[in-house]
C-alpha cells in the first residue's frame, strides 16, 4: 500500500479534517508502536511500509524495547499528534486497521503476539479476539 493511500484511509477512518492531522496521527502511532515492539519486529514492519512512514519506525526501533500498556500508548500518541488520549486511541485503532491491510498477515500476527491484551484490543476484530499465550 502506498503512503498517500494509507494516510487517506487513516483520515477516513478517524474523520480527521485533513491530510496533515492524519499524517501526524499515523506517524505518532507508528513511532509509539515501534517503541513497544521488539526491534527486529519493528524493523520487519518498517521494511513493508512506504519510505516516509518507515523512517520513524526504524528510528524508534533503534532504542531498547519498552514494555507499556494502553494508557501509556495513548499518552504518547496524544503528545506526538497534539490531541487528547481518547482521540489517540481512535487514531491508534485506525492505524492498526490500515496496517492490517498493508502488512503481510504473518507479520501482523507477530505484531499482535508482541502486544499486551489491552493494546491488542485496538486491532481489527479478527486479530484482537485471537487468544495469545
Amino acid at each position: 500500500m502506498q503512503h498517500d493511500e494509507m494516510i487517506g484511509k487513516v483520515q477516513a477512518l478517524t474523520r480527521l479534517p485533513g491530510r496533515g492531522p492524519a499524517e501526524r496521527a499515523t506517524q505518532a502511532v507508528l513511532t509509539t508502536l515501534a517503541e513497544r515492539l521488539p526491534s527486529g519486529l519493528a524493523g520487519h514492519m518498517a521494511a513493508q511500509l512506504p519510505p516516509g512512514l518507515a523512517a520513524p519506525v526504524r528510528q524508534a526501533a533503534e532504542a531498547p524495547t519498552e514494555r507499556f500498556d494502553l494508557t501509556t500508548l495513548a499518552g504518547r500518541i496524544a503528545a506526538r499528534a497534539g490531541t487528547d488520549e481518547d482521540m489517540a486511541v481512535r487514531e491508534a485503532s485506525a492505524v492498526f486497521e490500515v496496517l492490517d491491510a498493508a502488512l503481510a498477515p504473518e507479520l501482523m500476527d507477530h505484531v499482535a503476539e508482541a502486544l499486551p491484551a489491552d493494546i491488542r484490543e485496538l486491532l481489527p476484530a479478527g486479530r484482537a479476539g485471537e487468544e495469545r499465550p
